[in-house]
């Protein structure tokens, strides 16, 4: 089975105001923050409020995600997560079921 290549996707989303404010409150709680850093081994992160939605891979999307982000998924100083999925629950987003959060490495050990 050959691979099918997307030419085109729309990874635009609009998140309603009371779901983008939950979903900030949780991916900067204290406790969430904590457990990124020890993943990464760094001393302290900053969510840059940034959310993307992961896109197909592409001529234009060669790493899954919008072009315009690529600059943070290159550079040492960033790291990209995944929403985890009861985040998005509890703050009632379904629509798009995946999203990605960019987090800024203040202070690296």
């Amino acid at each position: 089975m050959p691979l099918r290549i997307v030419q085109n996707f729309d990874g635009s989303f609009t998140l309603e105001a009371q779901a983008q404010e939950t979903l900030f409150n949780l991916l900067t709680s204290v406790a969430f923050v904590n457990q990124i850093c020890q993943q990464l081994g760094c001393k302290q992160l900053k969510f840059t409020e940034l959310l993307f939605q992961p896109v197909p891979y592409s001529l234009t999307t060669t790493k899954g995600m919008p072009a315009e982000f690529e600059h943070y998924h290159e550079s040492n100083g960033y790291a990209i997560i995944n929403v985890p999925p009861n985040f998005m629950f509890s703050a009632k987003i379904f629509k798009p079921s995946r999203l990605c959060a960019i987090y800024q490495k203040v202070d690296n050990e």
